[in-house]
């Protein structure tokens, strides 16, 4: 019993320095690590920690940080991440991050990583896990780290895959990786719609290139990060045609990084796979010009329904004076057919009778004026008018377009807009798209075309150098009000950040404004436009018989209501004869 006695007081004597040896160790280690986060929130600050699992020292330096702290000893949320961006993850080991929330994934994706590695885990093998998972902002330590102070942190573009950073050395631990990608691919695809994007081949080197306000962003996105870009020509299937609907699905299918087009965005509930909007516009209708008016309706525009009943009230008034102040008797016949007001307001020569009176003088001095300012008014009118004929109303609603000769050509992206406008199917043209833009491009007046405020510049431009105008832009006329220009990228893009930033530095210094100004001068050079004149020919401005018909219908009518008085006065009565 004693050699007993003596023996467990030996082994507890034991297990208590183990205990004081354990708990200096680990007291050592909550130290290293505390000082190695103080030094993470010099180099970036961050204001919330998001700790995996709860058998480490991170849960204890968290009271110490005094700083916001989310546990999750399970190893992933039940709910989504709805917390600051500037948030540090902790996992207490290599397996202890499970996350499954999708959201959380994606907002927590490029968020910095500390891992406390225990046993033989190695960093290589650590750094390729998190890399199938694009998650690459991931710093490692392990036990002995107040004894190395070495961080093992994950390196993207080199072999080996990770580099130890010596805490003593002051080099940085976390490095925005994506700023030089060492030639890396970049996945992408055009759509080969100019202006935005248009192939050529550079005739120093022989390669083809493309160029246009979108190519050239992401052209010297890839040439500020110093990566490759690779067209994936083998996603398109013989005989198709490749639209930028194709590359924002290719890109919602991580086929592609980055899609050189514009990304489809009508009836999208989801913006995951679109950029930062890069370019505002709209897409209403290019109108054809209104045609002049024709000669032979000229006569019939220069008389304006007001102005009409004031000189027949003029005729009316005019006409009981002169007739009361001689006859001093009113018959509605005599008012109607008075000859002298008649010829009066037509400044056509009539009989004065003699020994008139000072109210009679009047009357005709009035009524000399009257048709003086008349015929003169309706001289002028109709001079300005054959010189420069009036044009036609011009469209600015969908209910004049029915109404209208025009037809309105669109592709098949734009049948389910029109549906809900309510244009009827007989002034709709459904085309493809290639013929629908070989249509347009030849500037065919019997169609009206929908176009982006941004490729309406080029055909404004064009229309500079016809001799007169055809099309112009109806911005109260459009199918989307409010046009946003994304570029389809896929979902966990890591450098999606960078990208936007590059995106929104071109805009500020004035880059796409320039690269937009000059679209019309890359597709003449290119030869994708042409200087032909696509005006209407000058029309003849000769008066022809032809153009007289409303002239000659009031002639003939005159001369019908004439007819038709003087066969009345020849059944009148007999004595009237003698």
């Amino acid at each position: 019993m004693l050699w007993l006695i003596i023996i467990l007081l030996c082994l507890g004597n034991l297990k208590s320095e183990l205990l004081d040896i354990s708990n200096e160790t680990n007291s050592d280690l909550e130290e290293g690590l505390f000082s190695l986060l103080l030094r993470l929130e010099i180099e970036e600050n961050y204001n919330t920690l998001l700790i995996y699992g709860d058998d480490c020292a991170f849960p204890s330096l968290s009271r110490r940080l005094k700083i916001p702290t989310v546990l999750v000893s399970s190893g992933s949320t039940n709910f989504e991440w709805n917390f600051s961006s500037l948030t540090l993850i902790l996992s207490c080991d290599f397996q202890a991050e499970r996350e499954e929330n999708y959201r959380t994934l994606m907002k927590l994706q490029m968020n910095r990583r500390l891992i406390l590695l225990r046993g033989d885990i190695q960093p290589q093998s650590v750094c390729d896990f998190y890399s199938k998972k694009e998650q690459y902002n991931v710093a490692m330590v392990k036990d002995n780290l107040d004894q190395s102070g070495v961080v093992y942190s994950c390196r993207l573009f080199q072999e080996p895959n990770f580099e130890k950073v010596n805490l003593f050395e002051g080099n940085p631990i976390f490095i925005e990786q994506f700023r030089n990608m060492k030639g890396a691919p970049i996945r992408s695809f055009p759509d080969m719609l100019a202006p935005r994007c248009m192939l050529y081949r550079d005739p120093k080197s022989g390669k083809e290139k493309y160029i246009g306000f979108v190519a050239n962003l992401l052209n010297n996105f890839v040439e500020k990060v110093n990566a490759t870009i690779v067209m994936q020509e083998h996603l398109i299937e013989a005989g198709k045609e490749v639209s930028f609907v194709n590359i924002t699905n290719w890109a919602a299918e991580d086929l592609l990084d980055i899609g050189m087009s514009e990304a489809l965005s009508f009836k999208k509930t989801s913006f995951e796979t679109l950029s930062y909007p890069y370019i505002m516009s709209s897409y209403c209708l290019m109108v054809p010009l209104p045609d002049d008016i024709p000669f032979n309706q000229i006569y019939i525009a220069i008389v304006d329904p007001f102005v009409l009943i004031m000189i027949l009230l003029l005729f009316f008034v005019f006409s009981v004076m002169l007739i009361y102040l001689q006859e001093k008797s009113l018959s509605l016949s005599s008012v109607l057919m008075n000859d002298i007001c008649m010829r009066g307001l037509l400044a056509q020569s009539f009989p004065f009778p003699r020994y008139s009176s000072r109210k009679l003088k009047l009357i005709f001095m009035i009524l000399c004026f009257s048709s003086m300012i008349t015929t003169t008014m309706y001289m002028t009118y109709l001079q300005a008018f054959l010189y420069t004929p009036p044009v036609e109303p011009y469209i600015t609603s969908f209910d004049d377009l029915e109404i209208s000769r025009y037809k309105l050509a669109i592709t098949f992206y734009e049948e389910e807009i029109l549906q809900f406008l309510n244009v009827s199917q007989e002034k709709v043209l459904v085309l493809e798209y290639s013929r629908f833009e070989q249509l347009r491009s030849t500037f065919n007046d019997n169609y009206i075309y929908p176009v982006t405020a941004l490729r309406w510049i080029t055909f404004s431009q064009q229309q500079d150098i016809f001799k007169s105008p055809l099309f112009y832009y109806e911005d109260e006329l459009c199918l989307n009000y409010f046009d946003i220009l994304s570029f389809p990228i896929r979902r966990h893009l890591p450098y999606r950040d960078l990208f936007e930033e590059h995106m929104l530095r071109q805009k500020e210094f004035g880059l796409t404004k320039h690269w937009i100004d000059r679209s019309f001068l890359d597709m003449r050079r290119l030869n994708l436009t042409s200087l032909k004149d696509f005006s209407r020919p000058i029309p003849d401005d000769q008066i022809e018989v032809h153009n007289l018909y409303w002239v000659f219908c009031m002639y003939f009518a005159g001369l019908g209501l004439g007819f038709c008085c003087f066969i009345v006065e020849l059944m009148g009565p007999l004595n009237r004869w003698i």
